[in-house]
């Protein structure tokens, strides 16, 4: 009598992939929100650092020019305005723009007291300012930069989570 072999079956079944499929979408679950909270993080912080580097640029000018040089808001890009921080500012010495930044990404807000921080050339003196970056649009965020400027004009960013973005 002859014998009858059977292949070996391989691939997957039906419910060895539907089991997958369900393993799948609860780790994506369960990451997204943490990689959205990450993208927030960091673009929080891009920001807030671009003000400081801003302000580290507008005190090193100010003793290098011995003159006044102001960090100020500025939608135009060539003189100071008034507004949010958000609209883009400027470091400006006497009518010379030293250098532009563009408006904040959308969705974003950057607010403050003063429209405009003065830097004297002899590096002291200057204006104190306190600078918040947050997230305000689709939904105001938790997490929130703030850059203090000290009258020597020296800045830190302080990290927050008082969700006062509005």
């Amino acid at each position: 009598m002859k014998a009858i072999s059977r292949g070996l079956a391989s691939g997957f079944t039906l419910l060895e992939l539907m089991v997958t499929l369900a393993v799948l979408a609860i780790l994506v679950g369960i990451a997204v929100p943490s990689l959205s909270d990450a993208t927030l993080a960091s673009k929080l912080k891009a920001s807030a650092n671009d003000l400081v580097a801003g302000v580290a640029m507008g005190r090193s000018e100010a003793i290098k020019r011995n003159a006044v040089t102001s960090m100020c808001v500025s939608s135009d890009g060539s003189s100071c305005g008034s507004g949010g921080w958000d609209q883009g500012w400027i470091i400006i010495s006497g009518s010379t723009v030293l250098d532009k930044h563009p408006a904040a990404p959308t969705g974003f807000k950057v607010s403050s007291s003063v429209t405009k921080i003065d830097f004297q050339p002899t590096g002291v003196g200057n204006t104190q300012a306190s600078i918040t970056v947050c997230r305000s649009a689709p939904s105001a965020g938790a997490q929130e930069r703030v850059v203090n400027v000290s009258a020597t004009g020296r800045a830190y960013v302080s990290k927050t989570a008082t969700g006062s973005c509005s």
